[in-house]
């Protein structure tokens, strides 16, 4: 059984057990989170597609830390101007692991 739900204006395919990243959500470790913005949940026959989203359905979460996306490198120059600006980011991110799935 899966699932697609959206979270952070992504879409992400999620299973039970699965561990994923998603952007930043409020909370601490080992606490709950649960997602009712489902928009398609797939068994091995049935598949229901929601307009927009799936009615009753819920995809529940346990975060498993708050961590640091890869470092991202911004130049930008101009020619002939002697212009040269370097910065960087690192996006902050949530590592969740999916526990149950709710239709």
């Amino acid at each position: 059984m899966y699932a697609i739900i959206k979270t952070g204006a992504k879409q992400y395919r999620v299973s039970e057990g699965d561990v994923l990243s998603v952007e930043k959500l409020a909370g601490e470790k080992g606490s709950e989170v649960v997602f009712n913005d489902v928009l398609m949940v797939s068994d091995k026959d049935n598949v229901k597609i929601g307009r927009p989203f799936v009615e009753g359905a819920s995809v529940t979460g346990e975060i498993v830390g708050q961590i640091q996306g890869p470092k991202l490198l911004i130049f930008k120059m101009k020619r002939r101007k002697g212009f040269r600006k370097k910065t960087g980011h690192r996006q902050e991110l949530t590592s969740m692991k999916i526990k149950k799935i709710t239709v």
